[in-house]
């Protein structure tokens, strides 16, 4: 009820209003039954304005920082989340992620949308990184297909660490043709397959977004810069 409320009611008609966000290929969202929306994560931003134009709910993997977040923003934050009914990721290691692809299979079970980002976190930089193979997992485990999305402009809009958007600047949401996987069912233990399909959807959201693409992991590049900027205080006078 939350979720209807927030997106019909207090949050959706003002999100359209302030950012007249341009849709393009709404028409490859299914009207009905399981598929999964993958796409790239440029702003805090896209957890709201995605949900905000689609006409059907859509349930998304959420990091779990997001539902434990201290202060009057972070408990806001989190009571969002929580009353939208989005699933909170362990990020910190492997059964951390295979318990992420058992929630996500029980969304897509019900015959849901399961919103995704792949590369797991936001680009600290606007570019495109490589993509964790989860979603593979997930698209083969439910045999369901793979809708490809591009946010475009909301990097500008609301880029890491500012709170409050800019204003005035309108976003582009596109979304490509759905992807099949199918012949490959069956194959979801096979780790070659697995790359192969995430690399595939990582592919149709470049050709959406236009980004440049970096075949790293967006996190251990994070953390590599972070270390330099740690190194390079310490040697700072």
């Amino acid at each position: 009820m939350f979720y209807q409320l927030l997106k019909h009611v207090l949050l959706g008609p003002l999100l359209r209003l302030l950012f007249r966000p341009r849709i393009e290929g709404l028409e490859n969202i299914p009207e009905e039954g399981a598929a999964i929306v993958a796409g790239n994560h440029l702003s805090f931003s896209d957890h709201f304005l995605m949900p905000a134009i689609l006409k059907r709910r859509i349930t998304f993997l959420a990091k779990a920082e997001y539902f434990t977040g201290k202060g009057p923003k972070g408990r806001l934050t989190a009571a969002f989340f929580r009353s939208a009914g989005q699933i909170p990721v362990d990020r910190s290691g492997k059964e951390a992620g295979q318990a992420a692809i058992r929630e996500g299979l029980g969304v897509l079970a019900k015959g849901e949308l399961l919103g995704i980002y792949p590369e797991g976190t936001r680009s600290h930089d606007g570019r495109l990184y490589k993509g964790k193979v989860g979603v593979a997992a997930m698209a083969l485990g439910a045999g369901v297909p793979v809708i490809p999305c591009a946010m475009v402009g909301t990097f500008e809009l609301q880029p890491p660490g500012k709170v409050v958007p800019r204003f005035g600047r309108r976003v582009t949401i596109r979304f490509g043709r759905p992807l099949d996987f199918s012949r490959y069912a069956g194959m979801e233990g096979e780790k070659a397959v697995l790359r192969a399909i995430t690399d595939e959807i990582m592919y149709a959201v470049l050709g959406l977004s236009g980004q440049e693409y970096v075949d790293r992991y967006a996190g251990e590049v994070k953390a590599e810069q972070e270390e330099a900027r740690r190194k390079a205080r310490r040697r700072t006078p």
